[in-house]
């Protein structure tokens, strides 16, 4: 069965998701962000099958989040290595991890702990704003056509009352 291409969808969310497509990419990802690059130590570590990870590991690599470098040759067997696009993602992994430990965690904590090393103290990611610096809640933010929605959708009037509604949070309320 194939799956619906979100990759020409006018929305960041909805591409990112075409890129990610399934838990097993972020648990790839992860696994990356936490020093694995071997398929066998990706198979080990998560114990996915070796076509699934083939596949999750194809589309990473297709999406520029990947590059693969041979470090062995006979028989020839890869590395997986981040690129600046695949590092810049470590934002979104944290910001989920912040998640799940405020929300999904039982009583005894936090199942991993980050430290950041430039000052070395345990912390967690917190979504601000670039402006002030504030934490960003949804209440506390309008979305709004940007220069790359394509201009054919905005007169579309569910698209304009879509952002309109959006514009005037007090008709949130009313929903």
């Amino acid at each position: 069965m194939r799956r619906t291409s979100f990759d020409n969808w006018p929305c960041s969310i909805a591409r990112t998701v075409d890129i990610l497509g399934d838990g097993w990419t972020l648990l790839v990802l992860r696994e990356v962000f936490y020093g694995e690059s071997r398929f066998d130590g990706f198979i080990t570590s998560l114990g996915i099958a070796r076509n699934t990870l083939t596949d999750r590991l194809r589309r990473l690599e297709d999406a520029g989040l990947l590059h693969r470098r041979a470090y062995q040759a006979d028989p020839v067997r890869h590395a997986y290595l981040l690129t600046d696009k695949g590092r810049d993602f470590f934002g979104v992994l944290a910001a989920l991890n912040a998640w799940g430990d405020r929300w999904l965690a039982d009583d005894s904590g936090a199942p991993v702990i980050m430290r950041h090393t430039a000052c070395g103290h345990d912390t967690h990611a917190q979504v601000v704003c670039s402006s002030c610096g504030e934490p960003l809640r949804h209440e506390e933010v309008d979305v709004r056509t940007g220069p790359g929605y394509p201009a054919r959708l905005l007169d579309d009037p569910g698209v304009r009352a879509r952002f309109e509604r959006n514009a005037h949070p007090e008709a949130a309320a009313d929903r």
